[in-house]
């Protein structure tokens, strides 16, 4: 698309017979307009406008002195005044076409498009508000364009953002369940090694009969040994009777 250009439509000079005051005063406001002091320019179009509110051309040229200062919503207000209150189709053009420069810069768009429209519908052959029109489309256009981008990005974060906490919550279920098995089977195996050690108090059966055996043959010796020395018999001393 070529390089956006605004037209601001001015009303610097008009055909409409003005009281002597009020025409000094929209005089001052185009010197001053010209000069590019657009506050100055506003007061003294204020002032003309104080002495005829209906005065096209004082009204249209403060709209023109707000819009230079950025003032746009105050411009778009003054515009759509006059838009909505001339008789004059080329009036009416002029200021839907300024109505729609001053929504523009407003960020407005679907607003400046349709002022941009009623601008044609009063005045079709006026090709710089086509040109317009057509800007403020493709600039509607690119906006929802990067509305719709932007909503698929934060759906795909969103989306990401969900998979690595589910990712999360999974890992760290999984690590619970790695700490209990670990701490069951740690649990069973003391267990098993407790089962295998040999109780210090409980023989075993061979032990037992080993045992047994040894106190029998212990007990027989000593049988053997006291039956041997009764049969010896103990040596008395012999005290013969005389």
């Amino acid at each position: 698309m070529k390089r956006f250009i605004i037209v601001i439509y001015i009303v610097l000079q008009g055909s409409v017979v003005f009281a002597q005051k009020e025409k000094r005063d929209i005089h001052n406001g185009n010197k001053l307009y010209q000069q590019q002091k657009y506050a100055e320019a506003e007061a003294s179009y204020r002032k003309s406008v104080e002495k005829t509110k209906e005065s096209v051309a004082g009204n249209f040229n403060l709209g023109d002195a707000l819009y230079k200062q950025k003032k746009f919503d105050n411009a778009a207000q003054k515009f759509n005044e006059i838009a909505s209150t001339s008789d004059d189709k080329s009036v009416r053009a002029q200021a839907y076409h300024n109505l729609g420069n001053s929504l523009l810069e407003s960020k407005k768009l679907e607003e400046s498009i349709e002022a941009y429209k009623k601008s044609l519908m009063n005045n079709p052959k006026d090709d710089q508000t086509r040109y317009n029109l057509a800007y403020a489309q493709e600039k509607l256009k690119q906006q929802q364009q990067q509305e719709k981008d932007n909503k698929d990005k934060n759906k795909d974060k969103k989306d990401q953002n969900k998979k690595e906490q589910d990712k999360k919550d999974q890992d760290k279920k999984d690590q619970e369940k790695k700490d209990q098995q670990d701490k069951d089977k740690n649990d069973q195996d003391k267990k098993d090694q407790q089962g295998q050690q040999p109780q210090a108090d409980k023989l075993s059966k061979e032990d037992a009969e080993r045992m047994l055996e040894a106190l029998k043959n212990e007990e027989k010796n000593t049988q053997d040994k006291l039956k041997n020395k009764k049969a010896k018999g103990v040596k008395k001393r012999i005290v013969k009777d005389w």
